[in-house]
Parts: structure tokens; C-alpha cells; sequence
């Protein structure tokens, strides 16, 4: 796997949250990687929702457990398993973080050459994604971006 400071410049970085929309935008970013001899990380980022509860504001301690790191991994891996051929030249990292998904992707971005969102999150990993994170990160990359529509990867 390739850190930062081995391919700077040629780094593209993939927000993964299991939609078919984000799937499509790793498989992109992989046949760009190929084409320009770069690497792709793909990352996963999830936070602790405040409150959450079918009636109401419930503080989360009230509630059910729910292991969002352990669905963080499982989306990451399985999309990763999905979307790459094993027999690609190309070196994939991946990366789970907690925290807001489109400030994670903005600090990932700084200083790769591209950054790959899909349009439409809220895939299999509904509960980490508040807000439009392709808009934001559209309004606030540090370097160019392409967001991926629907399946088109």
C-alpha cells in the first residue's frame, strides 16, 4: 500500500459510504489511477450520531449499541472486494475515520491529485452521512474533484 508521501501528487481519494453511487466512484477512480500511474485511497468516515430514535430525540446511551465502526469496516472492505480487480497494477489503501464524512474527505484531499464522491450517498451506511457530502466537498476541495452520478463508474 502506498502512503502519501510515496505517489505525492498522484494520490486520488475516494469517499466510500456502500451506495451504488460511491462504488461507481471507486471503480472510476481506479481506472484513473491506472491511466495516470496513481494510487487511490478509499476511505470510510463515520461519527456518533448526537441523538437518534424512532420517537424522538433519544440520547444515544438510551438506546441499543450499534457498532458503527464495525459497519464502517464491513462497508469499506466489501466495496473494496467488489470494485477492484485483484489482478489491478494499482495499490489501494483504505482508511476508516471517525468524524463528519465531508470534513474527513476535505483533510484526505489536501494534496492528492484528485478527490472521487459519488452524487447520492445514504447507501448501506445511512446512519454516517448527514447533509449532501458530494455539495460539500464540491464547494470546499482543496483539489479539483469529480463526483460520480448513480452507477456510471
Amino acid at each position: 500500500m502506498a502512503s502519501q508521501a510515496e505517489s505525492p501528487g498522484r494520490r486520488i481519494v475516494v469517499g466510500i459510504d456502500g451506495s451504488p453511487s460511491s462504488k461507481a466512484a471507486l471503480k472510476w477512480a481506479v481506472r484513473q489511477a491506472a491511466m495516470s500511474g496513481g494510487t487511490v485511497e478509499a476511505i470510510t468516515a463515520w461519527h456518533y450520531p448526537a441523538m437518534y430514535g424512532g420517537y424522538g430525540w433519544v440520547p444515544v446511551s438510551a438506546v441499543d449499541p450499534v457498532n458503527f465502526d464495525e459497519i464502517a469496516r464491513k462497508t469499506l472492505s466489501e466495496a473494496v472486494a467488489e470494485c477492484v480487480d485483484p489482478a489491478s497494477s494499482v495499490q489501494i489503501s483504505t482508511r476508516l475515520a471517525e468524524g463528519n464524512p465531508a470534513q474527513v474527505l476535505m483533510e484526505a484531499a489536501k494534496g492528492a491529485e484528485l478527490l472521487v464522491v459519488g452524487s447520492r450517498g445514504h447507501g448501506g451506511f445511512a446512519g454516517a452521512l448527514l447533509g449532501s457530502v458530494s455539495q460539500h466537498c464540491a464547494s470546499h476541495s482543496p483539489c479539483p474533484i469529480v463526483i460520480i452520478r448513480g452507477n456510471q463508474g
